[in-house]
């Protein structure tokens, strides 16, 4: 079983904790989801990022991108893992979600859940929070299938 670190660092390790770039893999199971999205909060948060922010806009697109990853991208394979990245940039917090699954369409499989024809859908909706709560999401496939997440900061 695969253990993710401690959310709060001991006094030795608090700069380090603080620091970003951040790199953490989970395996293909959305148990892990809520802890690995505590620390990626954790470390922004001590990185200085909005409080506002990761309450709320970065917890829940984070959700939502590493679920997806999971649930559609490696199809829950726990051979499989997950990787989630989040580095400040040029005053923008950047999370990139890495699965090892084939790919996928962002424009194709992004649905608007309040036109009519979508009402009854199940799917979907992660892909429109996650765009209507950041400030840019994009899919890239160099080799790998990853989404980028980007927030600037307030």
């Amino acid at each position: 079983m695969v253990r993710l670190p401690d959310p709060l660092p001991d006094a030795s390790s608090a700069a380090e904790w603080a620091s970003l770039p951040y790199d953490l893999r989970i395996p293909s199971d959305v148990r892990f989801v809520e802890r690995a999205v505590e620390l990626v909060v954790e470390r922004c948060r001590a990185a200085g990022f909005s409080p506002h922010a990761l309450a709320f806009n970065v917890r829940v697109a984070l959700t939502e991108a590493l679920s997806n990853a999971i649930l559609y991208g490696n199809r829950e394979d726990v051979a499989k893992a997950v990787r989630v990245t989040a580095a400040l940039s040029n005053g923008a917090l950047v999370l990139e979600v890495y699965d090892q699954g084939p790919g996928f369409n962002l424009e194709e499989s992004t649905n608007d859940p309040t036109r009519l024809e979508n009402l009854l859908r199940e799917d979907g909706r992660g892909l429109f929070l996650m765009r209507k709560l950041m400030d840019n999401v994009e899919q890239v496939s160099n080799g790998h299938n990853m989404v980028r997440l980007t927030l600037r900061r307030a």
